[in-house]
């Protein structure tokens, strides 16, 4: 006979030593620090990024360990306009969400959390991943065709990077307000969209995901999957990195180029990762999110801000204890440039606000492309009936864009939905670490801790 063994035994300890959470506004006169311990599992750092980046909190410093059983880390945050976090809601949130209640010890149930665009439901919708070749007036095209095939959009979310594109579309039948599940339909409309993503006259026929070009569209069931909407766009131009030209690899300016160095520690077998960039929202979440799906794992990390720019160390290893090789290294810096520049953009936000209708999207970005403008990154959203439309846009050729093109479009958009203009800018949570050092609590805004100087003094 077999011996009994309890089902509930696993969880066990996690049942005695549950996630704890505190949110302090005391320590610090002007940011507040959420502090996490928990046991620890692997990808339990970027459950607990992920939290704070749907909630658009800015990182400016953290200090995290989590060798031997158990996770420790304390994030110093400020929202948007680079105040404390003094909303009750808000914090009642992140206490709901990395507390005793959370899913962060349970893997199995954190699938049932569903999506993601921001923090709202958006009710019964099917999923489509497109990603393949950009190109000026692509988005305006796909729109065109969802709304010619009867889709309604009802969130999306779309990345450029390097004349690669990544999009994660839901949409729903006009008709009905339904998932889309008809297994003929879906095929249609997948094939109408692998056909714009190959462009004109490029790929052949048939029904292949990938034709050379790197084209994809797949539906996918969104309610069974686990990824987070960003770690899914970051997945997807994961897989490009390597297939970007080498025209487009160089593009961009050097200055702002991301400073990615791998060093080793021999003495603890760790391999260290160097980060210096331009500070913003969610570049701890982009690092981490690209390291762990590279299947590396975070044992220590020391993040900082130091005139807008962003310092970070992270001590990693391979799922099985090693350290990285040569090639792996180089493969490192590859896809954590990539992270990180991915999700900068310049130029113009165009935010057109309005009643929701069917091809309302494909009207908006039809007139962007009327006006000789490259859209670089979107973000859709519909809420009660009312859409948002967040459009990150540029010049196709580098040059600045003409406030007379601006004025056009506030003249098209002024009869039919609400637009503001805003001149990409650094964030006002960076702008508010800029100053000169200062004591905060205690705390010296602009010292940045090292764990290379703490292996140091143990190894004397």
């Amino acid at each position: 006979m077999l011996p009994y063994f309890d089902p509930d035994y696993d969880n066990f300890n996690q049942r005695i030593n549950p996630p704890r959470v505190c949110i302090d506004n005391t320590t610090c006169t002007d940011c507040t620090l959420v502090k996490v311990d928990s046991m620890n599992k692997n990808g339990i750092l970027l459950e607990v990024l992920q939290v704070l980046s749907d909630l658009d909190l800015h990182i400016f410093k953290a200090y995290i360990t989590s060798d031997g059983g158990w996770f420790m880390d304390v994030f110093h945050v400020v929202d948007k306009q680079g105040q404390k976090i003094t909303d009750d809601k808000t914090i009642k949130y992140i206490e709901k969400a990395l507390g005793p209640e959370s899913n962060l010890l349970c893997p199995k149930a954190s699938n049932k959390q569903g999506r993601s665009v921001g923090l709202h439901s958006i009710g019964d919708h099917t999923a489509i991943e497109l990603k393949g070749p950009d190109r000026t007036g692509l988005l305006s095209e796909i729109f065109a065709v969802l709304a010619d095939l009867q889709c309604n959009v009802l969130a999306a979310e779309v990345w450029t990077h390097r004349m690669r594109v990544a999009c994660v579309v839901y949409v729903n039948d006009v008709a009905t307000g339904l998932a889309i599940d008809d297994p003929g339909r879906v095929s249609r409309i997948e094939n109408r969209l692998r056909h714009v993503l190959r462009g004109y006259g490029g790929g052949g026929g048939g029904n292949d995901d990938d034709d050379g070009s790197g084209a994809h569209a797949n539906f996918t069931d969104a309610s069974s999957t686990p990824h987070h909407l960003d770690r899914r766009l970051h997945q997807l131009m994961h897989a490009d990195v390597d297939v970007a030209p080498a025209a487009a690899l160089a593009a961009g300016g050097q200055g702002d180029r991301p400073e990615v160095t791998v060093e080793h520690c021999e003495e603890k077998s760790y391999s260290v990762v160097n980060v210096k960039c331009r500070d913003r929202s969610k570049l701890l979440f982009d690092i981490v999110c690209t390291l762990t799906d590279m299947e590396y794992v975070v044992f220590h990390a020391a993040v900082s801000s130091e005139a807008n720019y962003g310092i970070q160390e992270l001590y990693i290893r391979r799922k099985d204890g090693k350290t990285l090789l040569k090639d792996e290294a180089e493969k490192v810096i590859r896809s954590l440039e990539a992270a990180i520049s991915r999700r900068v953009s310049e130029g113009f936000t165009l935010e057109v606000r309005g009643r929701d209708r069917v091809g309302l999207l494909s009207d908006v970005t039809r007139v962007l492309r009327e006006h000789g403008l490259t859209v670089s990154r979107a973000d859709v959203t519909t809420e009660g009936g009312q859409a948002t439309n967040v459009f990150y846009v540029r010049d196709p050729s580098g040059q600045p864009v003409d406030m007379k093109t601006v004025e056009g479009l506030r003249g098209q958009f002024g009869q039919t939905a609400m637009l503001n203009v805003k001149k990409v800018s650094v964030p006002a949570a960076a702008v508010a670490r800029a100053p000169e050092p200062r004591s905060s609590g205690g705390i010296v805004r602009n010292s940045f801790f090292s764990f290379g100087s703490l292996f140091a003094k143990l190894r004397a």
